[in-house]
């Protein structure tokens, strides 16, 4: 059973907006970060976003550029994305993910080796 489920992926204009949902299923499990991460057709998975429960920390990948907004519910193991300023170069499918272990260091988070626990990933298609 996949533990974590996205949803709100689909096909969008450039320049318009799409909020991505992703939650636990099934399984109970206690998480210390949540995040997205992307995969385009012949590219490798990239970081998007994450957030830290412990003190509501965020981060973005570079290529967010203010764009994107990561938020969610830690008792519920629920995380958002709300993408808007969509470009064609955003069409990816994006996952979600859950990092159980608790690092030191911010630069796990942007690593997806470091992710314990993923969904099946969601479509987004941005049309010119």
């Amino acid at each position: 059973q996949v533990p974590l489920v996205e949803s709100g992926g689909g096909l969008v204009q450039a320049g318009g907006s799409l909020r991505l949902s992703c939650a636990a299923s099934g399984r109970t499990f206690r998480s210390s970060v949540m995040g997205w991460f992307r995969q385009a057709p012949g590219k490798e998975r990239e970081f998007v976003a994450a957030i830290r429960w412990s003190g509501g920390t965020r981060y973005y990948g570079d290529f967010v550029k203010g764009r994107f907004t990561i938020s969610g519910d830690n008792a519920k193991n629920t995380v958002y994305l709300q993408m808007n300023s969509l470009t064609p170069e955003d069409t990816a499918v994006y996952s979600c993910a859950a990092q159980i272990a608790l690092y030191g260091s911010s630069r796990y988070y942007y690593d997806r080796g470091a992710y314990e626990y993923w969904g099946q990933g969601t479509q987004v298609t941005v049309s010119s």
